[in-house]
């Protein structure tokens, strides 16, 4: 026999699912960014709040469809400040901010629309112009973050902390971040990626992917164009993983 639910009780299943499916996104999309743990952390946050939202449907009174909007209204608010200020400020995360912003459209849609019988023409013609703001924010942040977003800066910075790590190849390796960190609007940045490409399968003794790098950094205005404390830390860290490997690397009149 199938159980009746009311209209109130399917809206609450829908919003929980709509919280697993934000928390299980951003959570299984991390994993292509950089800089994981922001968007990971905030992930099994929300996961963590629907499972005990979920847990609490059991309870004699559930949490009402209006304080789910309340939940969704602030945390929404928090990732999507923390969100923006990742992709505007620290170029480290484009995943936060629009599924962030997701969690607040609906929060906020969904407390008017719970209250707008009770609001004035003016109030109503307030909330309405609220929801097209919104609704073109969420758009732009969506646009900004998830068709375009680009983190050229931030795969440098992690394929350098890979570096220091030891790990050279494979998933978010030295070298699988320093082919991601380069861009045409960020000139500067591309020689420093080439030109860690090129010491790593030197190092590796890869000498013909090694010549492809030279000859695009040379492109670039060669070594040159790259500080030399940049290139010093680069053969640092490769003579840390190997003495014996990194003599493959072309000395620096600093380290003659």
């Amino acid at each position: 026999m199938a159980i009746p639910f009311s209209d109130e009780a399917s809206l609450r299943w829908a919003l929980i699912g709509f919280e697993f499916f934000i928390g299980i996104a951003l959570v299984y999309n991390s994993r292509t960014q950089p800089f994981p743990r922001p968007s990971a952390r905030f992930g099994w946050l929300v996961i963590l709040l629907a499972t005990l939202v979920l847990i609490g449907q059991a309870a004699p009174k559930p949490m009402t469809v209006f304080a789910h909007f309340v939940m969704l209204s602030g945390l929404g608010g928090f990732g999507l400040v923390a969100g923006v200020y990742q992709l505007a400020q620290t170029q480290r995360d484009v995943l936060v901010a629009p599924y962030a912003g997701m969690m607040f459209c609906v929060g906020v849609v969904g407390l008017m629309v719970q209250t707008w019988d009770e609001l004035s023409k003016v109030e109503q013609w307030a909330g309405f112009l609220t929801i097209v703001v919104l609704g073109g924010g969420e758009t732009w942040l969506i646009f900004r973050g998830l068709l375009i977003g680009k983190l050229p800066r931030a795969w440098s910075q992690a394929g350098m902390v890979a570096l220091l790590q030891g790990r050279l190849t494979g998933h978010n390796g030295a070298i699988e971040c320093f082919e991601k960190g380069w861009d045409a609007d960020e000139e500067h940045l591309n020689p420093m990626a080439y030109v860690a490409l090129h010491r790593i399968h030197l190092f590796l003794g890869q000498d013909k992917e090694a010549q492809t790098w030279k000859t695009y950094l040379d492109r670039e205005g060669g070594e040159a164009a790259v500080a030399d404390e940049y290139i010093l830390a680069i053969h640092a860290a490769l003579t840390d993983l190997d003495p014996q490997a990194a003599m493959r690397l072309p000395l620096r009149p600093e380290e003659e």
